[in-house]
């Protein structure tokens, strides 16, 4: 649609040219630029969560635990924060046995693997080098979908970026040339249809 405005004719503007440059340039950062900004932030991100996932992987323990007693649920309800009440779903509270990694025994309240968990009952959870409870590592495919979100996320970004600032551009150019259509028009309006005055 904009290509006649490359084309010349008497009734081409200036602006008519500069609005075919800049739709051409957004056209480029849409096709282009944008795709481009996403598979950097992408690789950049996926680099980050792949080294963050290593070192969970080595600072963190599978261990084996036994489930000594549930904890009971008015206690549960006591230790839990309120605000965690309302939002998270319920989880049953165990005390459980492990032995941790350096070789040390611990005893501890665990939320269950298991529903309903049974004393005795075996599960493994992760901890780290000292025994601590700690959340499972983040997963190799979880970094990567995690790294292409973000990589998508920063072209539609970018995309959406060129695209607001072609229409800022012919907004202002429009502007320009109804200022321009005004300025005529106040010259031209008092002599416009008068014989021999030229309109």
């Amino acid at each position: 649609m904009g290509v006649w405005r490359w084309r010349r004719n008497p009734l081409r503007r200036k602006t008519d040219l500069v609005e075919a440059w800049v739709a051409f340039a957004a056209l480029l950062c849409v096709l282009l630029v944008a795709p481009a900004v996403g598979w950097v932030v992408g690789v950049q991100v996926d680099g980050t969560l792949q080294r963050a996932a290593h070192e969970q992987r080595q600072e963190r323990h599978l261990v084996a635990a036994v489930v000594l007693q549930p904890v009971p649920k008015a206690a549960a309800d006591a230790s839990a924060e309120p605000s965690a009440q309302q939002t998270a779903p319920r989880r049953t509270q165990v005390v459980a046995s492990w032995t941790a990694p350096d070789g040390t025994r611990h005893e501890g309240t665990v939320p269950a693997a298991a529903e309903p968990p049974r004393p005795g009952e075996p599960f493994r959870m992760w901890t780290d080098a000292s025994g601590r409870l700690v959340g499972q590592p983040l997963a190799p495919t979880a970094a990567a979908f995690h790294a292409g979100v973000a990589g998508l996320a920063a072209t539609v970004g970018a995309a959406a970026l060129a695209e607001t600032v072609r229409r800022l551009v012919v907004r202002r150019l429009m502007h320009r040339r109804y200022a321009r259509l005004d300025r005529a028009w106040a010259a031209a309006w008092r002599d416009w249809g008068r014989a021999g005055a030229g309109s």
